[in-house]
């Protein structure tokens, strides 16, 4: 059998065009943290992250120092003990943040390796639920200078005209009186047919701050609050949960699945957005996913369409793909050899082995530089 033969790694920042704002911070610069995982018999697959607005070598060091070298020389189907390993390795250096990050782009790699190994496509070699493409909204109406809510609701319409059925917006950085104009601006332009979802990105502090926004946004009929507290802030999440009939969505950035189950136990999410690229990889996303079924809780993971989109296809209980329309927010686009397509709402799903695209040589080469383990 094939055995891992080395893994190369990279931290690539990768410039915004234009200078991002979310509710509580602003963003120039985003790191991507890549890994290629190559088999003794030539295949080769792809892993990443997103590190944040700095400090990417972290993310190198965790590969390098922690993880890569238990995977030399082990066989790449061994998924879940490498993934056992690789975290019992880091119990002390992290079991979150960067650590964690690095761990689910090293599983994510496998996963890929092993489905090009097979030529299946991911999705096919999950097992699949849809087998050509899966339901997504069109993510946007990010903060930027000069930005009015007429003008927010112009994207929004934009993305309802090429075809997507549901929309995410930004909110609670402005007055409780602001986003409702915005989120009023988005309804008007949309019509009432189309879902609109509102990600707060941590915005509110307390149930009682948070309640002079959501008693304005409910006659708007969001589809989904997103991340209206502190990731760590459990109790929040549920207490908002019985006081509004707008659905709770989190977990964006929660790592591993005990964190999960207790946002499941205590009804603090009605919808989960667990990350792979966050929460402990593939295999993690997966154990997430089926104890949401579970609990009767639909998903739909935040962030990398050309990662979700496999996951989504071969998850009963996941509704939607996020996805990125251009590069402006989602950057990492600018480091893949091909783009994801999309028709009438939703995703095509690729059908080459594994994930279905390769970094782009150049443009990697161009933000970062690669090392190697062995």
């Amino acid at each position: 059998m094939p055995k891992i033969l080395s893994v190369d790694v990279c931290a690539a920042a990768v410039p915004l065009d234009k200078v991002t704002s979310f509710s509580t911070r602003t963003v120039s610069t985003r790191y991507y943290g890549l890994v290629k995982v190559r088999s003794t018999d030539g295949v080769e697959g792809i892993g990443f992250c997103y590190v944040g607005s700095a400090a990417g070598d972290l993310f190198v060091n965790a590969v390098e120092q922690l993880l890569a070298p238990v995977l030399i020389g082990q066989d790449s189907h061994a998924v879940e003990r490498l993934w056992e390993t690789m975290y019992q390795e880091s119990l002390l250096q992290g079991r979150a943040g960067t650590v964690m990050r690095a761990l689910s782009a090293l599983d994510t790699a496998l996963w890929d390796l092993n489905a090009r190994t097979a030529k299946l496509p991911l999705h096919r070699f999950l097992g699949a639920y849809e087998l050509d493409s899966v339901p997504a909204y069109a993510s946007g109406g990010y903060y930027l200078d000069g930005k009015t809510p007429e003008m927010l609701g112009e994207e929004m319409a934009s993305y309802v005209a090429k075809g997507f059925n549901a929309v995410k917006m930004k909110s609670g950085r402005l007055s409780p009186a602001e986003e409702e104009a915005r989120l009023r601006a988005a309804r008007e332009a949309v019509g009432p047919d189309i879902e609109i979802m509102m990600d707060l990105n941590n915005a509110w502090v307390d149930t009682t701050q948070a309640m002079q926004y959501v008693r304005r946004f409910e006659q708007y009929d969001p589809y989904f609050l997103e991340e209206p507290f502190s990731p760590d802030d459990v109790d929040s999440h549920a207490k908002l949960a019985k006081l509004t009939r707008i659905p709770i969505a989190t977990a964006e950035i929660g790592y591993g699945r005990w964190y999960h189950k207790e946002l499941l136990d205590k009804n603090a999410a009605a919808i989960l957005q667990h990350d792979a690229a966050v929460c402990g990889g593939i295999t993690e996303w997966r154990r997430i996913s089926a104890t949401a079924a579970s609990y009767g809780v639909v998903v739909c993971p935040h962030w990398f369409h050309d990662l979700h989109a496999p996951l989504v296809a071969a998850t009963p209980n996941a509704r939607y793909v996020e996805f990125f329309w251009d590069d402006q927010v989602l950057n990492f686009r600018k480091l893949v050899d091909r783009q994801l397509e999309h028709k009438d709402g939703r995703v095509l799903l690729r059908q080459d082995p594994g994930l279905g695209f390769d970094f782009d040589k150049s443009a990697v080469e161009r933000y970062g530089q690669w090392r190697t383990v062995r």
